[in-house]
């Protein structure tokens, strides 16, 4: 069964979509295996923990110090810089980030830890309407 998510994102952040997954493979109520996959090339997919915001906070805060903006001095080596100074940068975190992820499901219900969440990792800093693709066997 395939669907499609649709996260609007407001800029640089993690944004949680767990709900909205889990309602749709509780609809199905099955046993099986879920794969979540984002066509985008400047974002990434994460599961994540989802009790403590400071979390999402520290982990935007660790990959923007390890991939700065391309108008930082240490990134002045970088040549695709004319979409922007987030640009580049983005497509370098969603290099080094899953743009899939595979979750177990068992009678309908996600495989997830207690404090894990699906999140949408945005790494540009404007607003995007994010599509990420399910596909649940």
């Amino acid at each position: 069964m395939l669907s499609e998510f649709v996260i609007n994102t407001n800029g640089a952040g993690l944004y949680e979509f767990t709900g909205s997954v889990s309602e749709w493979v509780n609809q199905i109520a099955g046993d099986g295996l879920l794969t979540l996959f984002v066509p985008h090339t400047s974002c990434s997919l994460l599961i994540q923990e989802n009790a403590d915001a400071d979390v999402q906070m520290d982990l935007r805060a660790y990959f923007d110090r390890l991939v700065p903006s391309a108008d930082h001095p240490e990134m002045s080596y970088l040549c695709h810089t004319y979409e922007g100074p987030d640009d580049m940068p983005a497509h370098i975190k969603a290099a080094m980030l899953p743009v899939s992820l595979s979750v177990p499901v068992s009678n309908g219900q996600l495989a997830l830890g207690t404090w894990q969440g699906i999140f949408l990792f945005e790494h540009r800093n404007a607003p995007h309407n994010r599509k990420v693709a399910a596909h649940f066997a």
